[in-house]
């Protein structure tokens, strides 16, 4: 069994950097384990940008992963083929015995249609029968055959025993003729005399005991009867008590309301439910209804959780939804330390530069690790993106002379590299404003207050008037539906180098103009501020805003 991929993934809503990263540094981890064990994956849509850079270097997008919540399918399932409604009771026990299994699933022309236990079988042993039950249940003449370890030697093996008594022929036939009636199923030995009585008395089934021959007059009698014969070696008191061991599974089996599990089912509610019910194994499905396998509470308890490597966050707010049943292996990143809480010490590197894949750019060469021309452009494109092609304040000297370096490596020039991406990024005209708000969206808190803030780049005015008309509306509609106090959206002009911003505010918790103009010194308008030179999110927004909060 191929040991369990390791995901490296972004954060929510993933900009160029969160995706490139995530690439280039499981690319670099499988390089060091000499094997493809680390994946790549993203936790949101790419955008406009992020496409035009994996296509400009021949790259797929990662995986989306919706969630880290650990799912049935990934349980280890206790497999078996399962058994037939007409599979006899005997053969469902020998095959739990051989497979140890307590629980066998039933089928019906392919479907679920129940469940059979050790303890049903148990039971159904062990509880005082009547002489009809085994007609009751309508057992084939087939299971019969195969429960006595018989031989069918006169007869229609597709027979049933629907009807009438199973009777033990050991009296003389003057006193069988008063106890056998009609359509009964007659356990008896060599007799002669005894096999022609039932025969006489209409028995629908002779099963004669010790592997004793039948005379030929008595097996043409039989045929005439419609009476079918079955040799068993055993006696009479070992057929006997195997005889109701031929009833088939569906007459005790558990048909009711069958709890099943779906293979894509969370395995915490698998969990709320198993522990409502006394049942020790539960069936699992596909998506088709096929069946799975098995799987009990131990299984829960031994599920391995998945194991992940956070880039580009370190917030939980940020990070792919179940990030707490994951375990965290490492964390690269270069924003400001926040809440991700784990089980045991990781490895955590944040630097204070301008992109993480600058970060990651050093660990290759730390690591003795060649970077190739499509990594080299993977990255170089994160940190053009990230640092607003060296014009944010966040970048820093390492990321610029990194970058250049990269963009050798790469056969590109940076500053046209740089142009067409934000080209392809600004295109918004077929995007819906919930496309544009979430393009590059993070979610902050600060003094109790949840602030979401998106950024898109803009090229001229033209762009920004636009974008006051559509986006404000459905800013508002935002704080209604989710729990946010309050929404920004930076409309980013590179070239100018400022930032016309958006926002929304529950104005009844929080004054969100006053804040605006507190933090940068500017006239904050009822919905929209001018912030002439911030064109940073992390490095000048945030924190300018993080402290105008607290002072209020």
């Amino acid at each position: 069994m191929s040991e369990k991929k390791i995901y490296v993934i972004g954060h929510k809503n993933p900009d160029t950097d969160s995706i490139c990263s995530a690439i280039a540094y499981a690319n670099l981890k499988n390089k060091i384990a000499g094997e493809e064990l680390y994946v790549a994956k993203r936790a949101g849509h790419t955008n406009r940008e992020t496409k035009y850079v994996l296509k400009t270097f021949g790259l797929k997008k990662p995986g989306y992963l919706d969630t880290l919540e650990p799912r049935v399918r990934e349980v280890t399932m206790r497999t078996t083929k399962g058994i037939e409604t007409e599979t006899s009771l005997k053969k469902a026990w020998e095959q739990m015995k051989e497979e140890k299994l307590r629980t066998l699933p039933v089928y019906k022309d392919g479907t679920l249609a129940g469940l059979i236990t050790q303890g049903d079988i148990a039971r159904s042993m062990m509880e005082e029968h009547a002489s009809t039950a085994l007609s009751s249940s309508r057992v084939s003449c087939r299971n019969i055959v195969e429960t006595v370890d018989g031989q069918l030697i006169v007869g229609d093996p597709d027979k049933v025993f629907a009807e009438g008594k199973v009777a033990i022929g050991a009296a003389n036939p003057e006193v069988m003729t008063q106890y056998i009636q009609p359509h009964s199923m007659v356990i008896m030995g060599n007799r002669a005399d005894a096999q022609i009585g039932a025969l006489e008395r209409g028995a629908d089934f002779l099963i004669v005991c010790l592997g004793s021959e039948v005379f030929e007059s008595i097996k043409e009698l039989a045929r005439q009867k419609n009476c079918n014969i079955i040799v068993t070696p055993h006696s009479s008191y070992k057929t006997a008590r195997l005889i109701n061991q031929a009833m088939p599974v569906r007459h005790v089996m558990y048909s009711g309301d069958i709890i099943a599990f779906q293979d894509h089912d969370f395995v915490k509610d698998a969990r709320k439910t198993m522990t409502k019910k006394r049942l020790r194994y539960f069936p699992v499905l596909d998506k088709n209804g096929e069946f799975l396998g098995m799987i009990s509470q131990r299984n829960l308890l031994d599920l391995e959780k998945q194991k992940v490597i956070l880039v580009d966050h370190n917030e939980k707010t940020q990070s792919v939804d179940g990030i707490d049943s994951a375990e965290v292996l490492e964390v690269i990143d270069h924003h400001r330390i926040g809440g991700i809480q784990t089980v045991g010490p990781v490895y955590f590197r944040n630097q204070p530069l301008g992109c993480t894949s600058t970060i990651i750019a050093q660990m290759y060469r730390e690591n003795g690790v060649e970077i190739d021309p499509i990594m080299a452009g993977v990255m170089c494109s994160a940190i053009l993106s990230d640092t607003l092609c060296f014009r944010s304040p966040t970048c820093t000297p390492l990321d610029e002379a990194t970058a250049r370096s990269l963009a050798q490596i790469a056969g590109i020039d940076p500053e046209e590299h740089a142009t067409k991406m934000f080209q392809a990024g600004s295109q918004i005209s077929d995007k819906t404003e919930e496309e544009i708000f979430y393009q590059d969206f993070k979610t902050f808190s600060v003094e109790g207050y949840l602030m979401g803030v998106g950024q898109i780049t803009v090229i001229g005015n033209e762009m920004v008037e636009e974008l006051k008309g559509r986006m404000l509306d459905f800013m508002g509609q935002i704080l209604e539906r989710t729990h946010l106090d309050m929404a920004f959206l930076m409309l980013t002009d590179i070239m100018k180098e400022s930032t016309e911003l958006l926002y929304k505010g529950d104005s009844s918790t929080v004054d969100v103009p006053q804040v605006v103009a507190s933090a940068f010194g500017v006239e904050a308008q009822e919905n929209f501020a001018s912030l002439p030179g911030v064109v940073s999110r992390k490095k000048q927004l945030m924190p300018s805003m993080t402290i105008a909060i607290q002072n209020m």
